[in-house]
């Protein structure tokens, strides 16, 4: 039959990514308490297209993930994108993944048990040169009090639940776990799956005791993932859901220790 992704495409357009986008899948990942956490992810899976080419075979993207059979994962990632480039003969191969990770948490009174769920990412590639790049992600919710609200106010001050997301390059191994806990520690009060109400009473307590503006976490975590040798690059953006106000409350910071 004919192939018409491979007819020659005449505009001299070259493209830089090209594939397809959200193919739900299972995957497998290193767990610090439990050595192995089973997920599902969104997967996100593109090459590069030459200028010479007018399309790419979307159905071996499909192939490339079904060889693995739910075998997806952190350690096998330059493995994969190889094959990506071999089977659509590409000068360079991108795979993302976005997937809920579960950690146990226990009330800081009750010490009841509750599971917490954090969106967490992997964006991979790998060059002409076979040089692999990887980026992880994680997204965490956090309670922040605004310092300002409390210092003009009689009593009581307002807080909301903010958005903090981190993503790091690394030179050594960083668990999910340890990225998910510098952010858990730097706002007013983490959150919780399950608090009874001597749980309640210590997290509004907590908050209270410890405001901060979203400028004040992008620079906490800065300061603390400044001292990881481990990581070569990272951004950290924070985002306020404002509880009294119209608008959210945003702060961004990136930083590049690579030569």
């Amino acid at each position: 039959m004919t192939d018409v992704q491979n007819q020659i495409d005449k505009r001299n357009i070259a493209i830089n990514k090209v594939g397809i986008k959200k193919i739900r899948y299972p995957i497998s990942l290193f767990d610090k308490q439990n050595e192995i956490q089973h997920t599902v992810a969104d997967v996100n899976m593109y090459v590069s297209l030459p200028k010479e080419f007018k399309g790419t075979h979307m159905s071996r993207f499909v192939e490339v993930i079904n060889k693995y059979q739910r075998e997806i994962e952190l350690n096998n990632i330059h493995e994969v994108l190889h094959f990506m480039k071999d089977r659509l003969d590409a000068q360079d191969a991108h795979l993302e993944m976005i997937f809920p990770y579960f950690i146990e948490k226990i009330a800081p009174v009750s010490q009841e048990k509750g599971l917490m769920d954090y969106s967490c990412s992997v964006q991979a590639e790998i060059n002409s040169n076979n040089e692999l790049d990887i980026i992880l992600g994680v997204t965490v919710p956090i309670t922040t009090l605004c310092p300002c609200s409390k210092e003009i106010s009689q009593y009581g001050a307002h807080n909301q639940r903010s958005e903090v997301t981190i993503k790091v390059r690394m030179n050594k191994f960083i668990w999910f776990e340890e990225l998910i806990q510098v952010i858990e520690s730097s706002g007013s009060c983490e959150i919780y799956s399950l608090l009874k109400r001597e749980d309640e009473k210590y997290v509004t307590e907590k908050a209270y005791e410890n405001p901060v503006f979203v400028e004040d976490i992008v620079r906490i975590i800065t300061e603390k993932l400044s001292r990881d040798h481990r990581i070569l690059w990272f951004t950290v953006e924070s985002e306020n859901f404002e509880s009294i106000h119209n608008h959210n409350a945003y702060a961004f910071i990136e930083q590049d220790y690579r030569d």
